[in-house]
């Protein structure tokens, strides 16, 4: 029969996966408790609908930065798309053109910044973790810039990199033989073989290094790993363009609360200033409704991208995204609402979010 609702496609993709790769996608860091926790907080979150508003069919579509897309849910970035198809990012990307919607691609992809943008035809923005050397930085921005990437994304939750202790027990440190991060290349200059480099996490980067990368571009940033307000306001007086607050799918420091409950601080310090994106453990178009209704702009979706691509390649990512653009659809009707952005707080009850969001 296949699979019906995102919750059905990892048990689908992991019989076509071998258990080292279905755990390097599920897996967290440590005890996996903000893995968990990203799911199940949205279930502690409920919706009171309006009746009878005479509103019609929703308007999913939104804009961002100029471009207007179909629905409030991008791809999220993820590594390593050819570990679970032969076409990775760049099937990935046909996919976010086919719906209408943006590609995150990550630096540590298995396909080419050049190739992957051209694929979305403009849909693509990049993400990069920040690299204490500028030079390294500044190529990276440059490339970018050259293929028409509207947008950098930088990770700032990864001062050392989190223990994930399935990795650890499958003995997963390298890609297989054939596969690497196209983006780390380095060019040869007549050695036989080319040099991979490795990306550099460091606990000295600070807010100057943003501050570096807003004077030598002109394309849009948003920060991704945002959980504390205070940095949100920092964020904005360095004056970046956008927000996605992210724990990094429980994949860094564990126990970090889930997205959702982080939310309505960072829309509260930072207001209608710039977007705020969130991602993290959103499975269903009534999660996107409740990020919506707390004050996110749009949502992204990292693992069930994957699951869906190992499905069917390009085809079971539109799947995927088209599955969930008619459940925030339906969503939306139903709680008596004509668009995204007609959804709001009023329409939300937290059970049990703990201070200082609790409604009654």
């Amino acid at each position: 029969m296949g699979w019906i609702g995102l919750r059905d496609l990892e048990a689908e993709a992991t019989k076509l996966l071998t258990p080292t790769i279905a755990d390097y996608i599920a897996g967290g860091s440590d005890d996996e408790v903000t893995v968990k926790e990203n799911e199940a907080a949205y279930s502690r979150i409920s919706l009171v609908p309006r009746v009878l508003c005479g509103a019609g069919d929703p308007d999913l579509t939104i804009d961002l930065f100029g471009q207007r897309i179909s629905m409030p849910v991008l791809i999220a970035p993820t590594a390593f798309h050819r570990l679970v198809h032969d076409q990775g990012e760049t099937a990935t990307a046909r996919a976010a053109l086919a719906t209408d919607t943006i590609m995150i691609m990550s630096m540590a992809s298995t396909e080419t910044i050049e190739k992957v943008a051209a694929a979305s035809e403009g849909r693509t923005w990049l993400q990069l973790y920040l690299q204490p050397d500028l030079s390294v930085m500044e190529s990276f921005v440059r490339r970018a810039e050259d293929s028409g990437c509207k947008a950098l994304v930088i990770t700032v939750d990864s001062p050392v990199f989190g223990r994930r202790e399935r990795d650890v027990r499958n003995g997963f440190t390298d890609l297989p033989p054939g596969l690497i991060c196209e983006n780390l290349r380095v060019p040869s200059n007549g050695e036989p073989e080319s040099r991979v480099r490795s990306i550099a996490f460091s606990t000295k980067l600070s807010w100057q290094e943003v501050e570096w990368l807003r004077k030598n571009t002109q394309l849009k940033i948003l920060l991704k790993g945002i959980a504390h307000p205070d940095d949100a306001r920092i964020a904005v007086e360095c004056g970046v363009d956008g927000l996605i607050v992210s724990n990094h799918g429980g994949r860094q420091l564990d126990t970090v609360p889930a997205t959702i409950e982080l939310l309505p601080a960072i829309i509260d310090e930072v207001g209608a200033k710039i977007p705020v994106l969130v991602d993290g453990g959103i499975r269903r178009g009534t999660d996107v409704v409740k990020a919506l209704a707390i004050g996110a702009t749009a949502v992204a979706i990292g693992r069930p991208i994957l699951w869906g691509l190992a499905i069917d390649g390009t085809a079971g990512v539109v799947k995927v995204l088209e599955a969930l653009k008619v459940e925030v659809a339906r969503a939306i009707a139903l709680c008596g609402c004509c668009s995204t952005t007609d959804v709001g707080r009023s329409l939300l009850r937290f059970r049990h979010l703990g201070e200082p969001w609790s409604q009654s």
